[in-house]
């Protein structure tokens, strides 16, 4: 049904980047979500009514907070893809986050409140009616909700979105705690056992770890976690792809929300290089960093020399040493500054933020076997950078 509505309202369905494109994948599968979630309230409220059991009453109060979550998430795609405004110029992108995160403190709200249900229930059992219409209510439940969590999973991470893959996560739970519920009521009405409240907790506590998982989801890029590893390996493709690059380093990568990334990184170019042949190279690969990756892109020329051998030979003995101390370590920006008395080396390494060495340990291990190798008179100046990936 889903796939049948995406095909007739979303005209450009392969754009994902594009923000129109993911509001449209976004509102339509909010709206799936209320119209089904509310026809899975009405049918659980009835047959926990007729049957009396908390379980199933709860479980159709879960669906109902599931039908505003969808409100939720429509509502956040829909301010998502708002233009740049002067009070916010980078756009609503992370809006997509908020939405995710209010989304798991409904999870959570909902998980206390059927947790404190349930053991009510326990201290005060009674007698539950488990009739054949509940069976197939609770049947019914159980495959739209894995239906939902299909699709919401499938979209979710066609457009890499927090908010969906959240609401994936909340429809697998309501499944697990659907079929919790209805093996509950089977066991009640063939055995007698008073369970229905001991499923209920059950529920309640598989429903709050869903939440929890969902909520660390959504704070990741808030917070500022680092690029996708995929996502670094075709910046440095796109630009490398220019053969007057010969390398990049400090990339950043700002997130601003889905498709509303902006880049910025150092590129190296050869020192005796025409400097507006170079500076027309550069925006060429800004330019398809936009139009490939949807992203604004800044790069920062730095000069380096490729045609001095002394230089080259020393620049290739300082990363063979480096490399002995850990084969992690990578280093740019190579300079020589040559004096009377001694010769400064200067360059910057790269290590990962959880590097076992520390900064200080590192720089002088690295000075230690330059002076074994090279020469007292050779001193480094390193400056210590942390990278995104191993």
């Amino acid at each position: 049904m889903v796939t049948l509505l995406i095909n007739i309202f979303v005209k450009e369905k392969e754009d994902v980047k594009n923000p129109k494109v993911r509001q449209q994948y976004g509102m339509l599968c909010g709206l799936a979500g209320i119209i089904l979630n509310i026809l899975l309230f009405l049918g659980k409220f009835l047959a926990g009514a007729v049957s009396g059991s908390i379980s199933i009453t709860a479980d159709a109060f879960n669906n109902l907070s599931d039908a505003g979550s969808s409100c939720v998430t429509l509502v956040g795609f829909k301010m998502a893809g708002a233009k740049p405004d002067v009070d916010h110029p980078f756009g609503h992108g992370r809006m997509e986050y908020i939405t995710g995160l209010i989304i798991s403190g409904a999870i959570l709200i909902m998980a206390f409140e059927l947790v404190k249900s349930s053991l009510e229930k326990i201290l005060h059992p009674e007698p539950v009616e488990f009739s054949l219409l509940t069976f197939w209510i609770l049947l019914i439940s159980i495959l739209v909700k894995i239906y939902m969590a299909f699709y919401n999973y499938k979209i979710g991470k066609k457009l890499d979105s927090s908010a969906m893959r959240a609401t994936a996560t909340d429809s697998l739970s309501d499944t697990c705690a659907t079929t919790v519920v209805l093996i509950g009521g089977l066991v009640g009405k063939f055995t007698n056992l008073q369970v229905d409240g001991l499923c209920g907790v059950l529920v309640g506590m598989f429903i709050f770890y869903a939440g929890i998982c969902a909520a660390r989801d959504t704070l990741n890029p808030l917070l500022g976690q680092p690029p996708e590893a995929d996502f670094v390996h075709e910046i440095e493709r796109i630009v490398l792809a220019h053969k007057e690059i010969c390398g990049i380093h400090d990339l950043l990568v700002h997130d601003y929300g889905p498709g509303r990334r902006m880049i910025s990184l150092h590129a190296e170019v050869p020192a005796d290089g025409n400097i507006l042949d170079l500076h027309d190279v550069v925006d060429n690969a800004e330019m398809e960093l936009r139009t490939i990756l949807n992203c604004d892109a800044v790069i920062h020329m730095d000069p380096v020399v490729t045609g001095d051998e002394y230089i080259l030979e020393l620049k290739g003995t300082i990363e063979a040493l480096i490399k002995e101390i850990d084969s992690v370590i990578t280093m740019h920006d190579f300079r020589v500054v040559l004096g009377q008395t001694h010769t400064n080396l200067i360059f910057d390494v790269v290590v990962p933020y959880d590097f076992a060495i520390s900064d200080d340990s590192l720089t002088k291990q690295i000075q230690m076997q330059v002076k074994r190798r090279i020469g007292n008179n050779y001193f480094v100046v390193i400056q210590v950078d942390k990278a995104y990936l191993r």
